[in-house]
């Protein structure tokens, strides 16, 4: 991989999306049900985690509640009753959810759905392990800000870890997994922070070529994204609101 190729990106990784909104309002019984997807693999997790916190629901029970809350989503067609303009869309799925959970337990229902369902993995163990590192305080739970707090704070963690697969996917496409390994080692590990200069050596490289390697990762994962926030927003301008929940700045 040349310096060249890591300044300037290269060859891009095709993201091209479209907006699960749109999707869900097509007479295009494939595109409602490539919406259902993206929505679940953007939020299935932080909907499992607010179950099991908000509702404390046993893992079980969260789980096919999970699954039966966006078949819902498509049966009903609750999104084409958003509007962006009223609210975020993160925030009008967790309202959904409160009303699925508060509507199953009013008709006394305990489906238990196959993990087939949905066409997207779910790794509920996973989500588990993380669930049990979050220290919450169960007191908070009747606040409002507490709920959207914590649906936000998992739904950008989810956001991250899509992003993060995403940029793996390309790096190893593009013959370009030392440069994710770099940005592994130093962005994504919890342990104590490795140096530049301990990356060159480790692999073989210039220190140069370190910092060159992580500008570009860094660079694709912010516009990876971007791009997978864009296609869970109703409009710009919810867009660039979100965009500033989960980076902290505008998006441009």
């Amino acid at each position: 991989m040349s310096e060249e190729d890591l300044q300037h990106g290269g060859d891009r990784f095709p993201l091209t999306r479209r907006s699960v909104i749109e999707a869900a309002r097509s007479i295009d019984a494939e595109e409602r049900e490539r919406a259902l997807e993206a929505l679940c693999a953007a939020y299935w997790k932080p909907v499992y985690k607010y179950v099991r916190w908000r509702w404390n629901r046993p893992a079980d029970v969260a789980q096919d509640l999970t699954q039966g809350f966006f078949m819902e989503l498509l049966e009903r067609e609750l999104l084409e009753k958003f509007d962006a303009k009223k609210s975020r869309l993160r925030t009008y799925l967790r309202v959904c959810v409160d009303s699925f959970v508060s509507n199953e337990d009013k008709a006394g229902r305990r489906q238990k759905r196959g993990g087939n369902v949905l066409h997207v993995a779910l790794d509920f163990a996973g989500a588990e392990e993380e669930l049990s590192a979050t220290v919450m305080d169960p007191a908070l739970i009747p606040s409002p800000e507490s709920l959207e707090g914590f649906f936000e704070k998992e739904w950008v963690r989810s956001l991250f870890a899509l992003a993060v697969e995403d940029l793996r996917e390309m790096c190893v496409a593009h013959e370009r997994e030392r440069t994710f390994h770099l940005f592994e080692a130093y962005d994504l590990e919890d342990s104590e922070k490795t140096s530049y200069q301990q990356l060159s050596k480790e692999y073989g490289i210039s220190v140069t070529d370190v910092t060159n390697a992580l500008a570009w990762a860094r660079r694709e994962f912010r516009r990876i994204a971007l791009e997978r926030l864009r296609e869970l927003c109703g409009s710009e301008e919810e867009f660039q609101r979100e965009a500033r929940a989960a980076f902290g700045w505008d998006a441009k």
